[in-house]
């Protein structure tokens, strides 16, 4: 689904204003060129692959973040066995605008902004107002209102995120979240961690 600049920056503006915080937040925000890099965790030289699209609106998302994914950093990301890689495919407006937000923060605080936008997903996506809300929590991990609205005004960033989505619903099939990849492959146990870590397991020792 394509949302829209306009819809974004207006509500950014109001939020702005809403919030009247004045002066600067405690971190800057990265360069699009950045922001839009791959989000790697582990190895890059790591045997096995693991992409995970998802969204930060998606409850689904939150669970895999929460009972699953600790399970695979440690066993597999943390010992070198698994690169991970992190891709967002939004379902909603607020689910892209949560995403610009962690990925202006940059490569090195965007796990961080996305265990916080994960663990508040309740209050934000249910708000009626579901980007001051993103504001407020963003301002927990040091951005600032102005750095948020500075963020959500780059088109070039979300339509960044928005084509990668939809490139990745043409060319892997990806259609909902979490959708997960397993050396190259879709998995079928995404959200099941023992029968996804036979089927690691498998490439694992398939890669040696």
């Amino acid at each position: 689904m394509q949302f829209t600049r306009r819809t974004l920056i207006a509500t950014a503006c109001a939020t702005v204003v809403s919030l009247g915080f004045i002066g600067k937040a405690d971190a800057k925000i990265v360069d699009t060129d950045v922001a839009l890099q791959d989000i790697v965790m582990g190895n890059a030289d790591a045997p096995v692959e693991i992409i995970e699209y998802a969204s930060l609106a998606c409850p689904a998302c939150r669970h895999f973040h929460e009972k699953i994914f600790p399970t695979i950093k440690t066993e597999y990301i943390d010992t070198g066995k698994v690169k991970f890689i992190y891709r967002d495919f939004p379902t909603n407006t607020p689910a892209l605008a949560a995403a610009m937000i962690a990925r202006c923060a940059g490569p090195d605080r965007h796990a961080g902004m996305v265990d916080i936008f994960f663990d508040t997903q309740s209050q934000w996506g249910r708000s009626e107002n579901p980007l001051q809300a993103l504001t407020m929590v963003a301002r927990m991990a040091g951005l600032g209102p102005t750095e948020v609205d500075q963020c959500i005004k780059n088109s070039d960033l979300m339509n960044g995120i928005q084509n990668n989505a939809k490139k990745a619903n043409e060319e892997k099939g990806v259609a909902a979240t979490p959708t997960v990849f397993v050396a190259g492959k879709m998995s079928e146990h995404g959200m099941d961690l023992e029968n996804l870590k036979k089927e690691i397991d498998a490439a694992v020792k398939a890669a040696m």
